[in-house]
């Protein structure tokens, strides 16, 4: 059995850093994804159509994203619900090619201010091949 370590706001500065997250997105997921929250938009899913509306390939669903990103600060705080507030601009998609690997999240988070009642804000930057796809990207979190 693990124990999770506790994040205490004493303990916690302005610029730290907190771990990175990799996360791959295939077709497969956002078939998945779609079956789950009941989003069965086309350009999730068919390319044909993704195509015919300009994009450039299928796109990962914005809340996906935007779930995908955010999961970097409860991994780090270890209690989804110790986020009391996240907030996202979309400004790009994520791309997910039918190539067999698919796309890649990558999230690096530090926290940006320490608030009032044992709270920080963490600054979220989202990339897919390089480029941003978060705007934005901020949690409050309420620590220990």
């Amino acid at each position: 059995m693990t124990v999770a370590t506790r994040i205490v706001y004493a303990d916690v500065e302005v610029g730290t850093e907190l771990p990175t997250g990799t996360f791959p997105v295939t077709r497969d997921t956002l078939v998945r994804y779609a079956g789950a929250s009941g989003d069965f938009n086309p350009i999730h899913w068919n390319e044909k159509f993704a195509l015919e509306v300009g994009l450039p390939d299928v796109i990962a669903h914005g809340m996906f994203t935007m779930a995908e990103a955010v999961r970097v600060v409860t991994d780090w705080v270890g209690d989804p619900g110790a986020v009391v507030e996240y907030g996202v601009r979309f400004t790009r998609p994520v791309v997910v090619p039918n190539d067999g690997t698919g796309a890649v999240i990558e999230v690096t988070a530090k926290v940006g201010a320490k608030l009032d009642d044992n709270r920080v804000r963490v600054d979220l930057t989202a990339t897919s091949e390089g480029k941003k796809v978060l705007g934005l990207s901020r949690a409050v979190v309420q620590l220990a």
